[in-house]
């Protein structure tokens, strides 16, 4: 499970280094610490960013990783950021690594929702924004649509998010032809330990269903982004993360050196300053376009 111990603050004058390509290197440190430039508890939000920034991790892993680069970039730009790891099993935590997201969505948006009400406390501010990729692009709605959520959360962004969820390799197509015969029961008892959010992934499942409910998963008062990109290999088709009422944002639309994927886009400079417009509109900067590569990242990029 996620823990709560904030990382040595960097000194004022001094950022975070923020690595451009994918850094294991705190994980093998220190498994599942909060990312660089998150978590520091005395934070207070300043008058420019009030709102503090939750990240959320995508399905099977863990704050460490996948924020390694967003993480202490957001917060050299002046944000309290807070990072936790959500949705793991006990027997699926080695002590080398801590696979999370593998937990029902809705049981994991009940922790969120608990963590983001301590962010509050903490801080001291009225509202949160999250930023989330893949399942943590998806899941944190379920908190805002059902759970009350949408009454502390000013703005949404998610990094490939599926909400008509995925058919990758057919497997909504399988399951939904399963459901037809009567065989998915058999299917969902093997899987279910292991990892329940992963059949609510699927595009048709009751959870994706239940989503789009009631017109769509947005949610009045909400402002959402979604970032996506054309060589998104989990979500398929990559289009199931576009949203009605959301400003949607290929990043290959605006740079078309950008080849990050569904792993890289988490450490790509133009999906990253992207999200720095969307939770600051008011001073919103340009976008690089530099060359990202798939399952790497901008290698040799600098700001």
């Amino acid at each position: 499970m996620f823990a709560c111990a904030a990382p040595a603050a960097a000194a004022a004058d001094e950022p975070y280094p923020v690595p451009w390509t994918i850094d294991l290197s705190q994980q093998v440190r220190e498994p599942d610490a909060p990312p660089a430039g998150s978590n520091d508890w005395s934070c207070e939000p300043s008058p420019s960013h009030p709102e503090p920034v939750v990240l959320v991790h995508g399905l099977a892993a863990n704050r460490t990783v996948n924020f390694s680069t967003l993480s202490p970039f957001l917060a050299n730009h002046g944000f309290c950021v807070f990072a936790l790891t959500y949705g793991t099993r006990p027997e699926l935590d080695p002590p080398a690594y801590q696979p999370g997201g593998l937990a029902g969505m809705q049981g994991s948006a009940r922790a969120l929702k608990r963590f983001a009400a301590r962010v509050l406390r903490s801080t001291g501010a009225s509202a949160v924004d999250i930023v989330g990729h893949s399942e943590g692009s998806l899941m944190p709605n379920w908190w805002v649509k059902y759970l009350g959520g949408d009454r502390v959360v000013d703005d949404y962004v998610g990094i490939t998010p599926l909400w008509d969820g995925t058919n990758l390799a057919g497997l909504a197509t399988i399951d939904g032809i399963g459901r037809a015969l009567g065989l998915s029961a058999i299917a969902y008892s093997t899987l279910e330990p292991v990892c329940a959010s992963c059949r609510q992934f699927l595009s048709g499942s009751d959870f994706i269903r239940r989503m789009n409910a009631g017109g769509g998963p947005a949610v009045a008062g909400v402002d959402y982004t979604m970032l996506l990109t054309r060589n998104d290999e989990l979500v398929v088709p990559y289009t199931s993360g576009l949203m009605d009422g959301a400003r949607n944002i290929v990043v290959q639309d605006s740079c078309a050196l950008d080849q990050s994927e569904h792993l890289s886009i988490a450490f790509d400079p133009v999906a990253a300053h992207e999200i720095l417009n969307a939770l600051d509109p008011r001073h919103a900067g340009p976008v690089p376009c530099t060359l990202v590569l798939p399952f790497v990242g901008a290698v040799g990029y600098s700001e």
